[in-house]
């Protein structure tokens, strides 16, 4: 039987492990939505308007739009996957720290 020392010591590392990935989970999610409303506002913007994009310091002009669109699309899938990764993750370190809350209240 695992210590109840040793047990505490490892809610704890669950824990934090569980808030990097809850922290993780929230910036994704923020990322998505920015690069969707992105995608909708360019997507509503008139053709004979023009369309700028910041390129480090510079803001310069967009040529291609269907070429940024697909770019964003694609950002957004990606992110979206690993989004999806991280909330499987999450889970995980959620169902290891209720087996580990388990048998911790199980030695006291």
């Amino acid at each position: 039987m695992t210590e109840p020392a040793d047990l505490r010591t490892e809610l704890q590392t669950l824990a934090q492990e569980l808030q990097v990935a809850a922290q993780q989970v929230a910036t994704v999610s923020a990322q998505v939505r920015e690069l969707e409303g992105s995608l909708e506002a360019l997507q509503k913007q008139p053709v004979d308007r023009p369309v700028y994009r910041q390129m480090g310091p510079l803001l310069l002009e967009v040529e291609d739009r269907v070429e940024l669109i697909s770019e964003l699309s694609t950002s957004i899938e990606k992110l979206q996957e690993h989004q999806q990764r991280l909330e499987e993750r999450e889970q995980q370190l959620r169902d290891q720290y209720g087996q580990v809350v388990e048998q911790f209240e199980g030695s006291a």
